[in-house]
């Protein structure tokens, strides 16, 4: 069971199996899309996955993994539950509310912390003074894996012994992965204008992560430049297919506004349901007309 933020949910997902089509479905909002269009664009979510969908408040994600895993542990699943945040989230008091449950209830759940030294423009330093924050877990009894977030394999070992010590011994885990952001947190960000660009550079090229598994993987002879421009071509033309089917399927009825949160829907739904609909027959320049009415 996985609980993400933002920007790590879309590798989860893609190892897992979701595959492009549905990546353009949710981003296109059209009838395909799990979430039937009520959701922000990148906001995946997948019940055959195990995967909670993504919300946009910061750390709000961590107490929900918790009670996750705890009903993991109450069903005696074999299982447990994984949530992605970043250090800013750690400034959250949801982060702290979320180890605290998980010690006293003995949850199994992993708490990956991607420090990527950043939140938006706020550096860790100004965030917290404390050596990081896999220390942290250990004022709640909680035990904290430190690791290179930048090298693949080792985040891999990471992760494997920290959901074995999870499933087996029933107790939260909190992992820090120490990396950094290369990229602008948006595209409303310029990061040069709060840190430097040739600290930029350097780890956009003597760290890169990727460029460090792809050596590996050449250097043993499993991968090579003419199959990386292979996939790279061919994963292009499969994502322009995907997108362009997304955006010819027809978007969800107006009725899926007023779905799935009661068993039966009450009577003022159904009010409101219906004022918006008179709404749109008497203003229909107003509304999009690719949605059923």
């Amino acid at each position: 069971m996985t609980l993400c933020c933002l920007s790590t949910g879309n590798l989860v997902l893609l190892w897992r199996g979701f595959t492009l089509q549905e990546f353009a479905n949710q981003c296109f909002g059209n009838k395909l899309d799990y979430g039937k269009g009520r959701q922000m664009p990148i906001h995946y979510g997948s019940n055959r996955l195990n995967y909670f969908t993504v919300s946009s408040p910061i750390a709000t994600q961590l107490p929900h993994a918790v009670g996750a895993a705890y009903s993991l542990k109450m069903d005696k699943k074999d299982a447990c539950a994984i949530t992605y945040f970043g250090d800013g989230g750690t400034s959250e008091g949801d982060f702290h509310a979320a180890l605290n449950f998980a010690a006293v209830m003995e949850a199994p759940v992993i708490f990956f912390c991607r420090n990527n030294g950043w939140a938006i423009s706020t550096p860790t330093t100004e965030q917290f003074r404390s050596d990081g924050v896999v220390i942290r877990g250990q004022a709640y009894g909680i035990r904290g894996i430190r690791v290179d977030g930048n090298d693949a394999l080792a985040v891999y070992s990471a992760i494997h012994a920290a959901r074995e010590m999870a499933v087996t011994e029933g107790r939260p885990i909190l992992v820090e992965a120490l990396t950094y952001r290369v990229g602008h947190h948006s595209t409303s960000d310029d990061s040069t204008k709060y840190r430097p660009v040739d600290e930029i550079e350097h780890w956009r090229t003597a760290r890169d992560p990727i460029s460090r598994y792809r050596k590996w993987v050449q250097g043993n002879d499993w991968w090579s430049d003419a199959e990386e421009s292979e996939l790279r071509s061919r994963v292009r033309k499969e994502l322009l297919q995907a997108i362009q089917v997304a955006e010819r399927m027809p978007k969800p009825p107006v009725t899926e506004l007023f779905t799935d949160v009661y068993d039966k829907i009450p009577s003022n739904l159904h009010e409101q349901e219906q004022l918006l609909r008179d709404t749109i027959m008497r203003h229909p320049a107003d509304y999009p007309t690719d949605v059923p009415v």
